[in-house]
Parts: structure tokens; sequence; C-alpha cells
């Protein structure tokens, strides 16, 4: 199974280098943007999926994958926002 790549963020690289999960993750935390954040399970929902642990805890390991490459951002534990990134 081959691993999905998150390329580390560089100054004016728009969203549309992510694979579609990763831009919808970032799409759901977008439109949040007035909140302090989602948390994974909050996020599921957003998404359409069962906020079940197994879809929730890969969810997180996507989450986090976009805080360590520079694309969101972890307010606090658990709970992620986005940075404001061009959409081209």
């Amino acid at each position: 199974m081959a691993r999905s790549l998150v390329p580390q963020r560089a100054e004016g690289m728009a969203v549309s280098v992510l694979t579609a999960d990763y831009q919808r993750i970032l799409s759901v935390l977008e439109s949040e943007a007035g909140r302090e954040g989602m948390r994974c399970q909050q996020l599921a929902v957003a998404l359409g999926m069962e906020a079940v642990p197994a879809k929730v805890e890969g969810l997180r390991s996507k989450a986090k994958r976009l805080v360590e490459r520079g694309w969101a951002l972890q307010a606090r534990p658990g709970v992620f926002t986005a940075l404001a990134v061009p959409a081209g």
C-alpha cells in the first residue's frame, strides 16, 4: 500500500498539490475558521464519516501530518485549525 505524501509547505504553495483527502480536511478546517479549532471527532462528522475510533484515529494521523508539514496548526492537544493557504 502506497503512502500518501504531503509535501512540506513553502511560501505561495497552493492546496492543489495535496491529494483530495487532505484538501477536504483543510477545506473543513477553513470553513470552521470562526471557531477555535476542531477535534478529530467533529472533523470526522463534518466530513460525513462515522465517528468510530478507527476512522477518528486515521483522521488524527492525517491532521498531524498536515501540522508537521506546515499546512495546519494544532491549537492545543487534539484540536486542529487551518492556515490561510491559496486555493489555486
